[in-house]
């Protein structure tokens, strides 16, 4: 996967960038995967009630280890959940959702390192809090009318069909996908600073053919209404 810095400075930016990544005519599904933990701190926040009462349900069931891997403590959310758990931690008023997870955090043996938004730290991350993607339609499955600018972004036709030939032929299958960084204590609880803007850059991870996910992308940050850096 390619890294890409989105160009947002703080936490208003980059939830419209985060609901513009999943609001789009290109987007083939995704796959969100919140922690309990961060939705339980989060609270019963606007979208976010029924994932709440979820979280209450799931650090209270006797057999689930908080201390663990176990895939039943994550939830699939929707792109509306996404970005009001994010909203929780990252926008104003995230001092109390931050305070109840570090609470939460200290009961376990979580890791967090000093630098938010560190790839390199990312496999000794405990717990992942937010793991968050999207996948694009397939170039095959592009409408000549509804799809119609991206397949212009390839300018002759015969680069947009040898485009799609290589993706069909590829093995394993080439899919094209977009990825947010995993998040765990760091980006939760200190990925901006006192004025609200973010310490680190924030990158956008992808994987697919780059014209099409060039144009795509420079559509999800019209549609959030910001520059292209």
């Amino acid at each position: 996967m390619h890294g890409y810095d989105l160009p947002v400075v703080n936490a208003e930016e980059f939830l419209r960038v985060a609901k513009a990544l999943g609001s789009h005519r290109y987007l083939d599904g995704s796959l969100h995967l919140v922690h309990a933990f961060a939705l339980e701190a989060a609270g019963p926040r606007e979208q976010l009630e029924g994932a709440y009462a979820w979280a209450i349900e799931t650090l209270g069931t006797p057999d689930i280890d908080p201390n663990s891997r176990d895939p039943r403590l994550y939830r699939t959310c929707t792109n509306a959940e996404l970005v009001a758990v994010l909203a929780g931690f990252f926008s104003a008023g995230a001092e109390r959702a931050r305070e109840r997870l570090q609470a939460r955090l200290a009961t376990v043996d979580a890791t967090t390192p000093s630098l938010p938004f560190d790839e390199s730290a990312e496999s000794d991350m405990f717990p992942l809090l937010v793991d968050a993607g999207w996948q694009l339609l397939p170039l095959a499955a592009l409408d000549p009318e509804r799809h119609k600018g991206a397949i212009l972004a390839f300018g002759e036709p015969i680069a947009f069909e040898t485009a799609r030939f290589d993706e069909e032929n590829t093995l394993p299958t080439q899919v094209t996908l977009q990825e947010l960084p995993a998040m765990g204590a760091a980006e939760l609880l200190s990925a901006t600073d006192g004025d609200g803007d973010f310490r680190r850059p924030i990158p956008l991870y992808s994987e697919g053919n780059e014209v099409y996910l060039d144009y795509v992308m420079r559509g999800v940050l019209r549609a959030a209404k910001l520059e292209e850096a």
